[in-house]
């Protein structure tokens, strides 16, 4: 295959992103979609990338657990929303954290942090402040999805259902002006919901890609929650959704 010097480009675009559409890659390329297809076309052709529903990655991710490679969708976001997260967390305060991937990335955030009390039902959350600088980690149980590592039901709702925290914090598959707070996933949403009560401070952290999706399953009006970080400011509807219940909407300036 003859290598086009946008080859290159696209391979590390991949490697940053995760999965990418052709319309994106066009824009970041500053190329036409048709040239685009092109490229893909041979790249593919090629096994260098693979096409799956509307988007194109590397084959390594697409060998990946759906957990491992949603951590790697908007990563940057995410990261910088954990990073705003963790700074509004002391020393010696306590936490609970449901399964998530900005959630998961909020945990690393913390670990300069010493002396906390973590309540979540994430076994990478559990794992990564477990045993570092004086923390206290409990874990729900429940079962154990194997996708993400999280400990989901009655059992696991019970069990942080015997805590009380400074912040409470979960992540959120869709925020919609209408709808409020929403998941894909029914246990998910429950377990989320029983988090937010458990809360002095209830937190919700979501990156922009969540803005205006409907969602299957709804977790918690906006009354029920205090604050949004995000990486932007939400489209004007939903901004004034969250002005009407009082919720702050905190990102990096």
């Amino acid at each position: 295959m003859n290598y086009s010097p946008r080859y290159g480009q696209i391979l590390e675009l991949l490697t940053q992103e995760g999965t990418m559409g052709v319309n994106d890659l066009a824009q970041r390329l500053n190329v036409s979609v048709e040239t685009v297809r092109r490229d893909v076309k041979a790249l593919a052709s090629h096994g260098e990338i693979v096409r799956m529903h509307g988007a194109i990655a590397l084959p390594s991710v697409v060998s990946e657990a759906p957990f491992e490679r949603r951590m790697r969708e908007n990563r940057q976001s995410k990261e910088a929303i954990a990073k705003l997260a963790a700074s509004t967390i002391r020393d010696g305060e306590s936490v609970m954290l449901d399964t998530g991937t900005t959630t998961s990335l909020l945990a690393r955030a913390l670990l300069d942090h010493r002396q906390l009390t973590v309540v979540t039902n994430s076994s990478d959350i559990a794992r990564t402040l477990a045993t570092v600088n004086g923390n206290k980690v409990y874990m729900a149980g429940g079962e154990l999805r194997s996708d993400s590592g999280s400990a989901l039901g009655f059992s696991a709702i019970e069990f942080v259902g015997r805590f009380s925290v400074d912040h409470a914090i979960i992540s959120a598959g869709a925020v919609n002006a209408a709808t409020g707070i929403m998941d894909y996933d029914l246990e998910e949403a429950q377990f989320g919901q029983a988090v937010l009560t458990r809360g002095q401070r209830r937190v919700v952290v979501t990156d922009a890609s969540k803005f205006g999706q409907k969602g299957l399953v709804r977790v918690c009006s906006f009354a029920e929650i205090d604050e949004l970080i995000v990486d932007c400011m939400p489209p004007d509807d939903l901004a004034e959704a969250l002005r009407r219940a009082d919720v702050a909407v905190t990102m990096e300036v």
